[in-house]
């Protein structure tokens, strides 16, 4: 086999590839030789069929064989002899000539090919000790977590029946049906639903109007959907709702006892407060979390400077483009309504894609060179966390695809790798814990808001780790009686 490097430009590579026919003629015969004793024909001896008569049988489709084989194990040994290491998969270019291929596949002609490829750079060592990060921390307060509490015991506080006008706080029994244009639309109506005025659960300016209804009262409300609102077909229309009271109700007092625990599936009021404070100080601290991560990213960002692979990158920004378009379509706007333009965007997002890559190389060499595992009981786990946000029915199916696809199994791989790669680069730089409030961890980057400015809406980092408080709000403004598409998506996931 003889290898010629023809191109090498960057990180981008060319190899020409030369098999002599001798050559191939050789491992042609090996593997006739191999079939001489196996093969079965009329009319011969087991293990008399000559070589020849073989040939002339099986020579073209044993021949296609060592071509396969050729072609699948040259790239793997010639860039271990070179000490390289692809970005991606090499690709093999060999000549589409029927004529030619068939002298190939005949013995007749050399086995001519090309292998192109991206090696992934060589990335210097660095001392990162000088690294510094502000690791904000949230001391949550005793008074934040009974609130919580309390919302979440809310679901079990009784209500009694009362005469007279509803007020806030109260709980009152509809029916409605919702009209646009004169027109009932599909999810504006119910019978018997329960709605506590005050707590936002419907669209804003519904509440409002129904605060002095009292039992046996017919209404028609007027409203208008928010422009944001998950069901594109009605955001920012009005719409009226023809309003039955069937009953009003006023709330009992609500004490957070054992037996309202129990009521919510718990053994005690205090197990209950134990998970709740579990839940709060675990949701701030991924988000102290995050932000340190994003100050070491940032830091190493700084750092290491160098071309990265243009087919990673490529890669990266596809899959970045996809998501915003996709999260642009479903939002109904574009970017004009986001502020900038199409180009614009294209050209921040190249740079996302670029600094994710090289970052992402980054990560890769420093958890090789520190021995970073993930061992198969945290990917096992990983696994199932995966299968468990798919309906029962399919979760076999599921799991036996990812069992027999390396490449999505890898995918499941990296962000634990990644993610133990974070910590232990969190325990070799100097970090210093500060103090904050709420409000100062909830808060976003001053450069992270310029950026997602100047690009489409992707969520921020602070706003996807928004208190639960926040969360539910904004999940539960909704049509009567229909979640938000929108707010139903984001619990999914």
């Amino acid at each position: 086999m003889q290898v010629t490097e023809t191109l090498n430009s960057g990180l981008k590579r060319q190899i020409k590839v030369s098999v002599p026919a001798k050559d191939m003629e050789a491992k042609l015969m090996e593997r006739l030789s191999d079939a001489k004793g196996k093969v079965r024909l009329n009319g011969f001896r087991p293990g008399k069929v000559p070589v020849q008569h073989l040939r002339k049988m099986y020579g073209r489709s044993f021949m296609a064989e060592v071509v396969n084989e050729i072609i699948s194990s040259s790239p793997r040994n010639i860039l271990a002899e070179r000490g390289e290491k692809a970005a991606m998969q090499p690709e093999v270019t060999m000549t589409e000539d029927e004529k030619e291929a068939e002298k190939i596949l005949s013995g007749g002609q050399d086995f001519e090919f090309s292998i192109d490829y991206e090696v992934i750079p060589a990335i210097e060592a660095r001392d990162l000790s000088g690294i510094k990060i502000t690791r904000q921390v949230y001391d949550v307060p005793e008074e934040e977590i009974e609130e919580q509490v309390k919302k979440v015991a809310e679901s079990a506080r009784t209500y009694e029946t009362k005469k007279g006008k509803a007020a806030e706080g109260d709980r009152v029994t509809i029916d409605f049906v919702g009209k646009i244009d004169g027109e009932a639309f599909d999810g504006g109506s119910a019978e018997d639903a329960n709605l506590v005025l005050g707590s936002n659960q419907f669209i804003p300016g519904f509440e409002d109007q129904v605060v002095g209804l009292k039992a046996g009262d017919e209404k028609t409300i007027n409203v208008t959907f928010p422009a944001d609102y998950g069901a594109q077909n009605l955001a920012g229309k009005e719409a009226t709702f023809d309003v039955t009271v069937k009953e009003v109700a006023k709330p009992g007092d609500l004490e957070v006892t054992d037996e309202v625990a129990q009521q919510l599936g718990l053994e005690s009021a205090e197990k209950l407060r134990e998970i709740i404070k579990g839940q709060i100080e675990t949701q701030f601290g991924a988000l102290t979390r995050q932000k340190a991560k994003r100050q070491l990213l940032d830091a190493l960002d700084a750092e290491y400077k160098f071309e990265a692979p243009s087919k990673l990158v490529e890669a990266e920004f596809n899959n970045i483009w996809t998501q915003v378009t996709r999260d642009l379509e479903q939002a109904g706007r574009s970017f004009e309504d986001e502020e900038t333009t199409e180009d614009e965007a294209r050209a921040e997002y190249q740079r996302l894609a670029e600094r994710r890559v090289r970052l992402g190389l980054v990560l890769a060499e420093i958890g090789e060179k520190a021995n970073v595992q993930v061992s198969d009981d945290e990917l096992q786990r990983a696994l199932f966390e995966q299968i468990r946000r798919v309906p029962q029915h399919q979760q076999q199916e599921v799991y036996d695809f990812y069992r027999n696809n390396p490449a999505a199994l890898a995918n499941i791989r990296a962000p634990l790798f990644e993610e133990k790669v974070v910590d232990h680069l969190l325990n070799e730089v100097k970090v210093t814990d500060v103090k904050v409030t709420r409000e100062e961890l909830l808060a976003e980057d001053e450069d992270e808001a310029a950026g997602d400015k100047k690009t489409a809406p992707k969520k921020k980092a602070a706003e996807k780790k928004a208190d639960a408080d926040d969360k539910a709000d904004k999940s539960e403004k909704k049509a009567p009686a229909k979640k938000k598409a929108a707010a139903k998506d984001k619990d999914a996931e």
